[in-house]
């Protein structure tokens, strides 16, 4: 059951190939670095829960997410797919035109440094520097997670039974499951899912936290 799931992990962003990222120069503002330790606070429809992420578990993904979170980008977003003792996975933009520019942006691989287990935060990927804008938070631990180049960056250190609330009913993603298209999320955005998954539990603000 746990390679299924993995093998559908991999296949989550089948509908959306990456292409190499372009380059950050110009006008382009720079960006603050990252701390070597942050919290990123997540208020979603079933309460809060409160990420810690450590660079040096995982520092490309753990500054990806930084500047994601800083830029807005998960406010709004669905747990499009949550397994139980498996996965809580989100990360698609509600906005179809903001998710294509992002998805375009594949940040190289981590090193596989800590474990994905249950509370860690791993980014979700198809094959290698396949990396864009999806997350995960394994609901239980998935050891074979390690073995496939998942490399998690956080953990959930507060709160974790507001993520084991999440809406799961829906069950796998298609076209394996039930659940919603993945593809049909990235090209139509929120209207898809408000449409025909309204019980999805989504992300309503999720901001770092300045100590």
């Amino acid at each position: 059951m746990r390679s299924d799931h993995c093998a559908v992990l991999l296949l989550v962003l089948s509908g959306c190939t990456p292409s190499p990222p372009p380059a950050r120069t110009g006008s382009a503002r720079p960006r603050a670095k990252p701390p070597e330790l942050y919290r990123v606070r997540f208020q979603t429809t079933q309460g809060d829960f409160l990420v810690e992420v450590t660079r040096a578990w995982a520092p490309r993904g753990a500054d990806h997410f930084y500047e994601l979170v800083n830029q807005k980008f998960y406010d709004g977003a669905r747990f499009f797919r949550v397994v139980r003792r498996f996965i809580a996975q989100f990360g698609i933009h509600a906005d179809p035109k903001t998710q294509r520019f992002w998805g375009t942006l594949a940040i190289p691989d981590d090193s596989v440094v800590g474990k994905n287990r249950r509370g860690t935060l791993s980014f979700a990927k198809l094959g290698p520097q396949t990396r864009t804008t999806q997350v995960f938070i394994n609901l239980s631990d998935n050891p074979l997670l390690d073995r496939t180049g998942f490399a998690p960056f956080g953990r959930v250190v507060e709160g974790m039974e507001t993520v084991d609330k999440l809406y799961f009913a829906y069950g796998e993603v298609a076209p394996r499951g039930a659940g919603p298209d993945p593809t049909r999320i990235q090209r139509e955005g929120n209207f898809y899912l408000d449409r025909q998954f309204p019980r999805l539990d989504s992300i309503v603000r999720a901001t770092v936290v300045v100590k």
